[in-house]
């Protein structure tokens, strides 16, 4: 580091110890990639994943996750605060049928991607037999969010344009949702013309 040459000595031994704490905790209060330790098939790659905390209690942030319309879209057809398939759709671009899976109040929701389709990516079918999981953790007087797409890897090619619409939709509009008793569904127009499509 150039800054620790023109620092003295015992600054330097205190930039030395800081800096990577720096690091660890800016890397853990952002969108990280996650090893994946149960699909063995693939543990050498990552999945999506991002968390948050909030002050509301895990139940409120139960209630949260599961009004889908209120953080992601409403253009979604099913229920969405039962066990059973849903299916969401943003025009000709994304079309997926979701099964929820898993329902524990106060401690996470699962959802498997039954089918899928996109318009903008040679294999259409990438988000197929993934799961979509939130977890919800007590963390002293914060309630922590963290979300995960397992099977979401960086290898896929939509890798960049899902995980910057997976952070807009639960970094951004589920917070303000849990926090502020309103998210910003619909996004899909910002984020198709932010990655060029149409």
């Amino acid at each position: 580091m150039k800054i620790n040459r023109i620092l003295p000595p015992s600054l330097r031994l205190l930039t030395t110890l800081l800096i990577p704490l720096l690091g660890v905790l800016t890397l853990s209060a952002t969108t990280t990639i996650a090893s994946d330790n149960d699909h063995s098939d693939m543990n050498t790659q990552k999945n999506y994943t991002t968390a948050f905390t909030v002050d509301q209690t895990p139940e409120e942030v139960f209630d949260a996750i599961k009004n889908v319309r209120g953080w992601w879209s409403d253009e979604i057809e099913g229920r969405t605060d039962q066990l059973g398939e849903f299916k969401y759709h943003y025009k000709d671009i994304h079309r997926c049928t979701i099964r929820i899976t898993e329902l524990t109040p106060g401690k996470k929701a699962v959802w498997h991607v039954v089918d899928n389709d996109f318009n903008f990516v040679k294999d259409k079918s990438e988000w197929k037999n993934t799961d979509i999981v939130f977890e919800i953790a007590r963390k002293g007087n914060k309630t922590e969010v963290r979300f995960t797409h397992v099977g979401l890897r960086p290898l896929h090619e939509c890798y960049a344009v899902c995980s910057d619409a997976w952070g807009t939709y639960i970094n951004g509009s589920l917070r303000d949702l849990i926090a502020k008793g309103q998210g910003q569904p619909n996004q899909n127009e910002d984020l198709a013309r932010k990655h060029g499509q149409k």
